[in-house]
C-alpha cells in the first residue's frame, strides 16, 4: 500500500481527482464557512478533526507551505480580508447547508488570525492535504487508508475492475487509431521496398522505435502492464504516444525512400541502424519524446499503479484534465465509441 506520508506525486494524484475529492468530503462531513465559491476551514477546525494541538498544524506549514498553498491553503491579506471578515458577520449564527453533507454554524468567534491582523483558510483539498502528511494523528492515519480505498473502488467503478485498456476512455485515441494505420502501412512498405533483410525487420525495427520513444522493448512493456501474448501492445498506449510513433514510422520511411532512391538499391542493416540513431536524435523529437514519456509514465503511475523503471525520471503527478480526459462524464469505453461511429466504420471499410 502506498505511503501518502512520503510521496508527493502520490498525494497531488489524489487531490487532483474530483471524483475522489467529491467522495472523501461527503465521508468527512466536517462543517465550514462558504466563502468565495468553496467551503474553507480555519487553522483550529483543522486541529480539532484531527485530535493534534495547533502547533502541530504550524510546524507542518512550515515544512510543506509549497504543497499545502497549491492546494489552497492561503493566508487573507487587504482586500480578500476585509470581504472575509465582511461575511462572516453577515452569516454569525446562521445555519447552512454545505457540500461536506452536514449543517453548518461558523461563528466569527472561532476565525483567529496569525498575530499580524491577517486569517488563515483551509480549502477543501488543503484540509485533506494535511491529513495525508500527519504521521502523529491517528485520525489522519484512519482517513489516509479510507482515501486509498475511494481510489482503488472509484477506479474500479469507472473501467469496470481493469484499467489495462483506461488509455482507450479518451477520446483523442478513438480519433488516432482511425489514422494510425495509414502511417503504419507506409513504413511497412519502406521496409519491404526500400531495406534488404528478412521478415524479422518488420518486428525488429518497430521495437526498436518503441525503445526510442519510451526506452522500452515491446516484450518489456507487455511484462510491466501484464498483457498476455496475445495482446497488441499498441491497444493500451496513450494517443500522444501513438502518435509519435507514428511520426516516427511515417518520417523514417520517407527518410528510407529519399537514402534508397539517392543510391539505387535497397539499404542495408547497418545503413538503417544508423538511419534511426540519427533520426531518434533530431531536435525536432527531443520535446515531443520527453511529452509522451512523461506522459505515458505519469498515467501509468497513477491509474494503472505500474511504475515504468527506465521512465521513472519522468513521473509527475496526474492532471486535473487527465482524471476528466480518462474518468470524466466525457470519458467513454472504446465500444461505446465505435456504436457512436459505426457509420465512420462502415465507410472506412469500403474504401
Amino acid at each position: 500500500m502506498k505511503d501518502l506520508t512520503v510521496s508527493n506525486i502520490d498525494r497531488q494524484n489524489i487531490l487532483n481527482n474530483y471524483i475522489v475529492i467529491m467522495q472523501l468530503q461527503d465521508y468527512v462531513g466536517i462543517p465550514g464557512m462558504y466563502f468565495k465559491e468553496q467551503y474553507v476551514f480555519t487553522k483550529q477546525q483543522i486541529a480539532e478533526f484531527y485530535q493534534i494541538d495547533v502547533v502541530t498544524i504550524e510546524r507542518y506549514l512550515e515544512n510543506n507551505e509549497k504543497e499545502l498553498k497549491h492546494n489552497g491553503y492561503n493566508v487573507l491579506k487587504g482586500k480578500s480580508l476585509k470581504e472575509f471578515k465582511e461575511e462572516l458577520l453577515s452569516i454569525d449564527r446562521v445555519t447552512r447547508v454545505n457540500s461536506w453533507g452536514r449543517q453548518l454554524r461558523f461563528r466569527a468567534v472561532m476565525v483567529i488570525g496569525d498575530g499580524k491582523g491577517n486569517v488563515a483558510l483551509w480549502t477543501g483539498r488543503s484540509f485533506l492535504n494535511i491529513g495525508m502528511l500527519l504521521v502523529e494523528s491517528d485520525m489522519a492515519k484512519a482517513l489516509r487508508s479510507k482515501m486509498l480505498d475511494i481510489v482503488i473502488d472509484s477506479l474500479n467503478q469507472k473501467t469496470g475492475g481493469s484499467t489495462k485498456y483506461i488509455n482507450q476512455r479518451d477520446e483523442d485515441f478513438f480519433n488516432t487509431i482511425l489514422k494510425e494505420p495509414h502511417y503504419r502501412k507506409e513504413f511497412t512498405n519502406a521496409l519491404k521496398e526500400y531495406l534488404d533483410l528478412g521478415p524479422f525487420k518488420y518486428s525488429y525495427y518497430t521495437a526498436k522505435i518503441y525503445q526510442c520513444v519510451f526506452k522500452e522493448k515491446a516484450d518489456e512493456y507487455k511484462r510491466v502492464l501484464k498483457l498476455e501474448a496475445n495482446e497488441n501492445v499498441r491497444d493500451t498506449m496513450y494517443a500522444e504516444v501513438l502518435k509519435l510513433i507514428a511520426s516516427f514510422e511515417n518520417g523514417l520511411a520517407h527518410e528510407m525512400k529519399s537514402l534508397s532512391l539517392k543510391y539505387n538499391r535497397k539499404l542495408a542493416k547497418a545503413e538503417m541502424d544508423n538511419l534511426l540513431e540519427n533520426f531518434a536524435e533530431h531536435p525536432l523529437f527531443t520535446p515531443l519524446i520527453n511529452d509522451a514519456r512523461t506522459k505515458m509514465a505519469t498515467r501509468d503511475y497513477g491509474f494503472r499503479q505500474v511504475l515504468h523503471e527506465n521512465l521513472e525520471q519522468y513521473i509527475d503527478s496526474v492532471s486535473k484534465t487527465d482524471f476528466d480526459r480518462f474518468l470524466g462524464e466525457k470519458s467513454k469505453t472504446l465500444e461505446e465509441r465505435i456504436d457512436e461511429n459505426i457509420d465512420v466504420f462502415k465507410r472506412l471499410k469500403d474504401r
